[in-house]
């Protein structure tokens, strides 16, 4: 594939916008009139009365979600909708990982408090895209795990967790799934009124969380309206209900001060026991992050048109693995100091700016043109005390236009062109990865055939990948395909079953291909492969949802055969007196269920008494027989929710069994429960968007440990958590 220039990306950005500006006044005269903006906060009895009966998570019968052609494809049969309302609730969570746990399926990395990605289905990383209303986060937080995802969950208005085989719509990276952020950074609907503001504010006492966020939507004249929000977050280092460090790695390390001891080493003695005896709190896991927004939007009728700008900015502290003593030489080689001394920590800063375009084109065959450029410059630098260890930098473009078909006829769907072009350097005494240039070009379609009770379904994606390390003098071609075919029935009212085949391939990422050196954030030498092959799965996926009386279902079987499976595993030898993790290949077989049920036990006018059961469980094997590495245990939540026009009483418990299907030199995991309880208020009748929260998480404050985590040996989760926080919508 031809390269492209940073300067011809950015002239990609600039074409997209000129394409949205030249369309908007053509198409403004035929244009039908536009519905108006939700955020009315005013309500009739009648509507408080049935708000009671529709506070419920949104994964069943018919998935309604906002990625263009989409809409009630059952190729998502494993979609899950998080509204404000359960944002709010676990708006504790600084990063969009620890947020979506209680989701089947889903899992998280938790690196550390100000670092966590999703694990959807034992996949993370370059197999989990995380996105932003449709287009990447343009981040680094996919290749390594230290490096945090620059979303600020409260202020986000929806969260969709895709599954299944038609997210690799959004890149053969969401082979494993992808989690679609919705916010308001861009307006796509007029104000009720002359403004809307909504903002948040909350604490906690395990990390002394003080947090706040504000939005404001302004209509200007008919069709413009303009946006601004912005956000702080700040803790402390977070409590925890035990020792810091695992079992097994408390014994090693009374090991090593028994050995020194005894060598006659009194003082590397005592520091040994005192990093195995250390309790209560994770030293250095304290962070703080503020975020700023501002967007504007035109409304033509049925169309719209949009930009914005924001900054994202984070420090947090990479928790060190107690009895690490990293050496290496400073320029010219003649000094030497123990970074395992140093307290490391990251900031980040990013900016952004998008583009987005809905053009209506009236009621022939393609219904909808929509347009989406997303443009980043990211900065993450890695300090080691006071002094900056490494910085890596990355500048990207990533543009879509998606033609969506009118649903009226008997085949729906949309077709469409992504390009991705990502330039990353990185520079300092441990930058592990050279520099390196990504460029991506895709074709993509999705289609669905049949209004009776049987329907076809049929995804598609060709992709061309281009990545080469400049100083290396490496460069690498990949030409993937990848496509997905379903089947529905729907001969029980108000019940669907599906069965989905997939075949996907993925292209190495640069970090897989070129990584080779010190990575101190990890404290690993992470050390790629440039002869990576091309990465590719066989899926199969059976489903059944819908309603049982006024309660509803989903319940999701799948297994995924790889050939050439990617995967990052510890070696056992030590370079630069760090552990060697090693990007290797394999063959490996995954498969797991998912099943989530949602009932009402008591259902009256005015209240309502509800069940919530879920469980998902995924196994993973290589070719060789030894498991796929850190992959997450069984688990179980149970809930009982009151809920009535001014209050939600909601008490949950969440399982996790212990692991111990572990790879060589992977310590194996605990089981352990959470038991969490919850009250949210209204105290206005006639606004039921101003909800006040008590919260208490853990409260047994038990030590759990998430077995998908890099650093679950030393991270464990936080301890007992009361929290507060207040939500106003006007």
């Amino acid at each position: 594939m031809r390269k492209l220039s940073l300067a011809s990306s950015r002239f990609a950005l600039v074409a997209a916008l000129g394409v949205g500006g030249i369309a908007s006044p053509a198409l403004a005269d035929a244009a039908a009139p536009a519905e108006t903006a939700a955020g009315t906060t005013a309500q009739t009895a009648a509507q408080v009365e049935d708000d009671v009966h529709n506070r419920q998570t949104a994964t069943t019968g018919e998935i309604i979600v906002s990625a263009a052609g989409l809409k009630e494809l059952d190729l998502l049969a494993g979609t899950s909708v998080v509204e404000i309302a359960d944002i709010q609730r676990n708006a504790v969570n600084g990063q969009i990982g620890d947020l979506l746990t209680k989701i089947p399926g889903v899992s998280a990395t938790s690196f550390a408090p100000g670092s966590s990605r999703p694990v959807l289905r034992g996949q993370q990383g370059e197999r989990v895209r995380v996105l932003v209303d449709g287009v990447g986060t343009a981040d680094v937080s996919n290749t390594s795990v230290d490096h945090a995802t620059t979303i600020e969950p409260i202020t986000v208005e929806r969260i969709e967790v895709l599954r299944g085989p038609a997210v690799l719509l959004y890149g053969s990276q969401a082979i494993g799934g992808a989690v679609n952020v919705i916010d308001k950074r861009i307006p796509t609907r007029m104000p009720d009124e002359a403004f809307h503001l909504d903002a948040f504010a909350g604490v906690d006492s395990a990390t002394n969380l003080r947090t706040g966020a504000a939005s404001l939507d302004v209509g200007i004249g008919s069709n413009l309206v303009f946006h601004v929000d912005g956000s702080w977050r700040k803790t402390g280092n977070a409590e925890i209900g035990g020792f810091q460090l695992s079992p097994e790695l408390r014994e090693e390390l009374l090991e090593e001060a028994a050995e020194k001891q005894a060598d006659g080493e009194p003082e590397e003695a005592a520091e040994f026991r005192e990093a195995a005896g250390q309790r209560g709190f994770i030293p250095n896991s304290d962070m703080e992050s503020w975020t700023l927004n501002a967007g504007l939007g035109l409304i033509l009728g049925e169309s719209t048109f949009g930009a914005s700008l924001g900054w994202y900015d984070t420090n947090y502290g990479v928790i060190k693995r107690p009895g690490l003593k990293h050496e290496h030489s400073e320029e010219g080689g003649a000094e030497e100091e123990e970074e395992g001394e140093e307290i490391v920590r990251i900031g980040l800063k990013q900016f952004r700016a998008d583009f987005k375009g809905d053009i209506y084109l009236g009621e022939g065959f393609f219904e909808r043109l929509k347009l989406r450029t997303g443009y980043s410059d990211y900065t993450h630098t890695e300090f080691e005390g006071p002094e900056v260890g490494t910085t890596f930098d990355s500048k990207s473009v990533e543009a879509r236009a998606e033609l969506v078909q009118n649903t009226e006829g008997s085949l729906r769907g949309s077709s469409g062109i992504q390009y991705n072009h990502r330039d990353f350097f990185a520079v300092g005494a441990e930058a592990y990865v050279p520099p390196n240039l990504t460029e991506q070009l895709a074709v993509f379609t999705l289609q669905e055939l049949g209004t009776g009770p049987i329907q076809i379904e049929a995804a598609a994606r060709a992709e061309f990948t281009n990545v080469e390390a400049q100083t290396l003098g490496i460069e690498r071609d990949y030409d993937t395909f990848s496509g997905a075919l379903g089947l529905v029935y729907q001969g029980i009212e108000g019940v669907r079953f599906g069965i989905n085949g997939s075949r996907a391939e993925r292209a190495p990422s640069a970090e897989e291909l070129f990584s080779d050196g010190p990575h101190i954030a990890t404290q690993a030498f992470e050390i790629g492969d440039a002869n990576l092959a091309t990465e590719r799965a066989w899926g199969l996926e059976a489903f059944a949802r819908g309603s049982i009386g006024k309660g509803t279902f989903n319940l999701t079987a799948y297994r995924q055969w790889f050939d050439n499976y990617i995967f990052l595993e510890e070696t056992g030898l030590e370079e630069d007196d760090l552990p060697v993790f090693e990007y290797l290949q394999q063959d490996a077989d995954f498969w797991g269920v998912e099943a989530e049920l949602s009932y009402p036990l008591v259902d009256t006018e005015g209240f309502r008494l509800l069940t919530d059961l879920n469980a998902s469980y995924v196994e993973a094997e290589l070719a060789d027989g030894t498991a796929v590495p850190r992959i997450p245990p069984l688990s179980l939540l149970g809930a009982l929710e009151a809920q009535t026009r001014s209050f939600d009483v909601r008490g949950e418990v969440q399982w996790f069994d212990g692991q111990d299907r572990v790879t060589s030199f992977e310590t194996p995991t605990d089981s352990f429960t959470l038991v969490n309880a919850l009250i949210a208020w209204r105290p206005l009748a006639d606004n039921q968007n101003v909800t006040v929260q008590l919260a208490a998480d853990n409260l047994f404050d038990v030590v759990g440990r998430r077995h998908a985590s890099f650093t679950k040996d030393f991270v464990p989760l936080v301890g007992r958590n009361f929290r507060a926080s207040v939500r106003l919508s006007f």
